[in-house]
């Protein structure tokens, strides 16, 4: 009985979502919603774990990211070593691979349907993120520090193509694509490290 009242609303949404377009408001008010949960969670993961302390001079932190995120198929838009600046970017969910982005986005997609349920209705059920036509931006800094260096990334939505759905772009990844890819960035870092220092 209850598997056939979900079918029966799911059918229900499809069936507003093809016989009448949203309102921009509601879209808005979506997509604003959105940005204002996830820019929440996205500053809270950058403050534990967006910044790391490494024992190795910031020239060679700097070639070392570098070197991570070209092999992890980002692109540099952008490089200053002489201050520690390095800007990268790729098709989304690079750094994620295919796995690992539908791992995210089952963790995040429920949060997502919830807020636009409120603002659009049961259609909001039918809402997905949409990486086609986004490209993920990654700023990466390394600064001297405490006989060290501090590395920081930080990672940002670019639009390079509309969304097919209509819906207005988000301004931040799915918070679990954000912990993930930064997990995966400070574990190839870290091997990229050691195999240097291994030569």
């Amino acid at each position: 009985m209850r598997a056939s009242l979900v079918a029966g609303a799911l059918a229900a949404a499809a069936a507003l979502a093809g016989c009448a377009a949203i309102p921009d408001d509601q879209k808005r008010n979506a997509i604003n919603e959105v940005n204002a949960e996830f820019r929440s969670q996205y500053e809270r993961i950058l403050a534990e774990q967006g910044t790391r302390f490494y024992r190795v001079s910031p020239e060679e932190a700097f070639d070392t990211l570098r070197v991570t995120l070209t092999r992890m198929g980002m692109r540099i838009g952008d490089q200053s070593p002489s201050i520690g600046y390095l800007n990268v970017f790729a098709p989304a969910p690079t750094p994620l691979d295919q796995d690992e982005w539908l791992k995210a986005e089952a963790q995040d997609l429920p949060k997502l349907r919830e807020i636009a349920v409120k603002h659009v209705g049961l259609r909001g059920n039918l809402i997905r993120f949409e990486p086609e036509g986004l490209e993920i931006v990654i700023n990466g800094t390394t600064l001297p520090a405490r006989s060290g260096t501090e590395v920081s990334l930080t990672v940002r939505l670019r639009e390079v193509k509309p969304p097919q759905s209509g819906m207005p772009r988000r301004d931040y990844a799915p918070p679990s694509a954000v912990r993930m890819g930064l997990d995966k960035i400070w574990r190839n870092f870290e091997q990229e490290l050691r195999t240097v220092r291994a030569l």
